[in-house]
């Protein structure tokens, strides 16, 4: 298979048309917030009821395995920095239809996952007025986010730091007033909090080693949205230094925000008393009984989805943008307005998203847990799209044909084919949950629209070989396999 080689250019110099509005900082904390969202503040209540505290272990080893998976992307992305660089990278180590397939279903994901995001905030709002329609709540959330995604990219830059700081300043005031539970006592679970929560309720593996392996498919819906750095490298102001930075900190927001604070609450509550339709967050700080202690919870997980919702109309405008660039989609999504953001894109991807608030209108008991199952699906194409072109890049860098990154993956190849079996095992485990196997039909259903879509719109008018970034100092050449 022949497959085009991009020119390594600096991205300093990217001529993509986006405005390098994004600084380190906010960089930094939509990195940090990407750990941070409704599948560890809704969805790990229905993973503690399945896998009672061995939770915390799975989230652990499938921190490890995200790290491999960011590490690989992080030395893709210091090797060419660009915006939508899943399919980028597919496009040029895989070939053309693998950009195609993996930019379609990057927007894809995002698109269901801020149905999941709207579904959350929208059960969170019933903490305080039960009698609000679930729809109604998603709609108004849908309708603001767009407005803000319009402005500008420096608007939207802001307002993710502030969403990220609220969940990062809680989770740890959270840790630490739990740890103030734990060892002095203090609250009205301080009887009952200990250590030994974690094994003397059935044990450590109280439904069995095959149960807490179920889980995994939630967990890994957890940390969807952590390779979201990559597509801010288009827009960041100096992505070769802010984007390894944002990578490093991955292992210790995975140790604190997933792995300690499930720790911190199986600890202060077993695992017995929480419920798989609340926040364990907001239901452990109920049991703890703190005045508006489960008030102020139910905001930050508020805060939560709102962000992860706000990054993912983000998300889709960029990834639209770049395959109408590459003449995947219909060009009107490749238009920037006066603001030098892709306003058309963001819209049609905001409307569809629409379908969400539908969903809570008609199932509103079971829209969270469709619409997640999907989501994690398409985070796993993402994901083993982004392992296989690092794989193919390593080869490529061995030969010589390709000059290295600046940022190695550490155990290089070896770590990524790690992930890439560990992916597998998700993927099978899915199709033998009867609730997220729903997910592999859409998938099927999503890859026939993919390859009609391509050999009867895309495929004549797709380039082969045109640079997205170009670069003054390393002639374009091919790269045979």
């Amino acid at each position: 298979m022949t497959t085009r080689k991009e020119p390594q250019g600096g991205a300093e110099g990217s001529d993509e048309g986006y405005h390098r509005g994004l600084g380190s900082r906010q960089v930094q904390m939509i990195a940090i917030g990407g750990a941070i969202g409704v599948g560890l503040f809704m969805g790990a209540g229905a993973n503690i009821v399945e896998a009672g505290p061995s939770l915390v272990l799975m989230y652990a080893l499938a921190g490890v395995v995200v790290f491999f998976i960011m590490r690989a992307l992080g030395e893709l992305l210091l090797y060419r920095p660009v915006s939508g660089s899943f399919a980028e990278y597919a496009r040029e180590f895989l070939g053309p239809f693998f950009g195609y397939a993996t930019g379609w279903t990057y927007w894809l994901l995002w698109v269901v996952t801020g149905m999941a995001e709207l579904t959350a905030a929208a059960i969170y709002v019933t903490y305080w007025f039960p009698d609000i329609p679930q729809w109604v709540s998603a709609l108004i959330f849908l309708l603001v986010l767009f407005a803000v995604n319009l402005i500008s990219v420096k608007v939207f830059g802001e307002i993710e730091f502030w969403f990220s700081m609220i969940k990062v300043t809680a989770i740890i005031g959270m840790i630490v007033i739990g740890l103030g539970v734990l060892t002095l006592g203090v609250s009205q679970a301080g009887d009952t909090a200990a250590v030994s929560n974690l094994w003397s309720h059935d044990g450590f593996f109280p439904t069995g080693v095959g149960s807490s392996l179920m889980t995994l498919q939630g967990v890994m819906f957890a940390y969807v949205a952590v390779e979201l750095v990559g597509v801010t490298a288009g827009e960041s102001e100096n992505p070769r230094e802010s984007l390894p930075k944002a990578i490093n900190t991955l292992p210790w927001r995975i140790a604190l925000f997933y792995v300690g604070s499930l720790t911190v609450i199986l600890t202060v509550v077993k695992w017995t008393e929480f419920d798989s339709g609340t926040s364990p967050f907001v239901a452990a700080f109920t049991k703890i009984g703190l005045p508006f202690g489960a008030a102020i919870v139910n905001f930050v997980v508020l805060t939560a989805a709102l962000s992860s919702c706000n990054s993912g109309m983000y998300s889709t405008g960029r990834m639209l943008k770049d395959l109408a660039s590459n003449h995947e989609a219909p060009s009107l999504f490749g238009r920037l307005n006066a603001r030098q953001a892709p306003a058309t894109a963001v819209t049609v991807s905001v409307a569809l998203m629409g379908i969400g608030v539908v969903l809570n209108y008609l199932v509103p008991e079971k829209a969270f847990g469709y619409v997640t199952s999907v989501a994690t699906a398409c985070g796993i194409w993402t994901w083993t799209m982004i392992l296989v072109s690092h794989l193919r890049y390593r080869r490529a860098v061995v030969a010589a044909r390709l000059p290295a990154s600046s940022f190695p993956a550490p155990g290089g190849a070896l770590s990524s084919w790690i992930a890439l079996l560990s992916l597998a095992l998700v993927t099978v485990i899915m199709a033998l949950d009867d609730d997220a196997r729903i997910s592999l039909y859409v998938g099927a259903l999503w890859a026939v629209f993919l390859i009609v879509g391509w050999f009867n719109a895309v495929r004549a008018t797709a380039p082969v070989a045109t640079p997205a970034v170009a670069s003054a100092t390393v002639e374009p050449e091919y790269v045979t396999e």
